[in-house]
């Protein structure tokens, strides 16, 4: 049983949900080293999430970030932590309802995501900057 494990920094993007499975898998060459295990990818951020969705259709992206911003809307008079911004503490809960890891089975050196599966980042600030996730690998090596 290896373990391995490393940061990845992620460019900054713009607020929605982006796909990120092949920039954490081109920065990933130790994973072609385990035959079967787990890669647990943590974003070390309260502003952003990560997820598992649909990796084909760009809409699936865009309806997740309308649907956030109305089930949490920006300047919503019951939120009390406003002193960065109006779209800081509705990231804050984004982030929760979303999570800030996911857990994918690693088979034969490849993710083991399935065929219209990818992995997202959720950025849920304006300007939320460069981000952090670190990637833990877990299993049995060839």
């Amino acid at each position: 049983m290896a373990w391995y494990q490393t940061q990845i920094r992620l460019k900054p993007r713009a607020r929605g949900f982006h796909l990120i499975t092949t920039e954490l898998t081109s920065a990933l060459a130790e994973l072609a080293r385990f035959k079967v295990g787990l890669a647990h990818f943590f974003i070390q951020h309260t502003s952003a999430s990560l997820c598992v969705n649909e990796n084909a259709d760009p809409d699936v992206r865009a309806d997740l970030e309308r649907w956030f911003d109305r089930a949490v809307p920006e300047g919503a008079e019951y939120f009390q932590h406003t002193a960065e911004g109006d779209d800081d503490m509705p990231a804050h809960v984004k982030s929760v309802v979303a999570g800030a890891s996911v857990l994918v089975p690693i088979r034969d050196g490849r993710l083991a995501l399935g065929t219209w599966q990818g992995i997202y980042l959720g950025e849920h600030r304006d300007h939320g900057g460069a981000r952090t996730v670190v990637v833990t690998l877990n299993g049995d090596r060839d």
